[in-house]
């Protein structure tokens, strides 16, 4: 049962994230600049870009308002949070974003490895 209680804190810490996230996306030049994304960008990427993003979190708020976790469903947020640190660190390399923005998009990898290690250990 403690596992569970954490899983679904966890999950309310990925809604808050997707949320500042989205909302980062979707004014670039304001919440944006906080986290370092590069401007100017077309309002149709940061649109569809922060939709998605909130669609994720409103996943993660489903999901740890259910009596049990989706498993299936948690590993496919676990490698989309993957993922979006992958693009962030890809993105870097290639002189796009800066070392900031990767720092943001580490708390994508951090909660991609507790979702991870939470579906690994059998709770």
């Amino acid at each position: 049962m403690q596992s569970e209680r954490f899983i679904r804190n966890v999950l309310w810490v990925s809604v808050g994230f997707n949320l500042l996230g989205a909302m980062a996306f979707l004014f670039p030049a304001t919440v944006g600049q906080l986290s370092a994304l590069p401007t100017p960008v077309p309002r149709l990427y940061t649109w569809l870009l922060a939709s998605m993003v909130l669609l994720f979190g409103g996943m993660y708020a489903w999901l740890a308002m259910q009596l049990e976790i989706n498993r299936p469903l948690l590993a496919i947020g676990a490698i989309g949070k993957l993922l979006v640190f992958c693009v962030f660190t890809a993105c870097w390399m290639l002189g796009d974003v800066s070392p900031l923005a990767v720092a943001g998009a580490s708390g994508d990898l951090a909660l991609a490895g507790l979702f991870t290690w939470w579906l690994i250990s059998g709770c």
